[in-house]
């Protein structure tokens, strides 16, 4: 009779395009995400996961246009954040992105704000976004 050792199944992983969208007037677009869900009500900054064989600027593109209806330019790296939650470990790559064209309509989110970097703190955002904030202070 042998022993089976059973070994943890790993954390699913995903891996995400975030966007810190800039429009002219040097705010940032953040949306609230719909209360049922994962980080139900609270704000973030937009994206989604990445599909397979999509670049990051591709993925970060196709889900402001799906989430929020909108243009923008996908510029440099911000910063890429590997992060463990109890259920599952997320990449964030975070990069700048500048606002072309159409009106933000929150299709995928509660709520959008345009906001500057003095007000953030008062979204209260998952903790992995935290280090996204503090890299956005630390490159004024």
């Amino acid at each position: 009779m042998s022993e089976t050792s059973e070994t943890p199944s790993p954390l699913p992983h995903k891996s995400v395009g975030v966007a810190v969208i800039w429009n002219d007037r040097g705010q940032i677009l953040i949306d609230r995400r719909k209360p049922e869900g994962t980080f139900g009500g609270l704000w973030e900054f937009p994206g989604g996961k990445l599909e397979p064989g999509e670049s990051i600027e591709a993925c970060i593109q196709r889900e402001i246009k799906e989430e929020l209806g909108i243009e923008i330019a996908v510029g440099e790296l911000i910063i890429a954040i590997d992060y463990d939650y109890s259920h599952f470990t997320v990449s964030l790559n975070v990069h700048h992105c500048r606002h072309l064209a159409g009106e933000p309509q929150p299709l995928e989110c509660d709520e959008l704000r345009w906001v500057t970097l003095d007000e953030i703190d008062q979204f209260p955002f998952p903790k992995a976004n935290k280090k996204i904030i503090e890299a956005l202070r630390d490159n004024k």
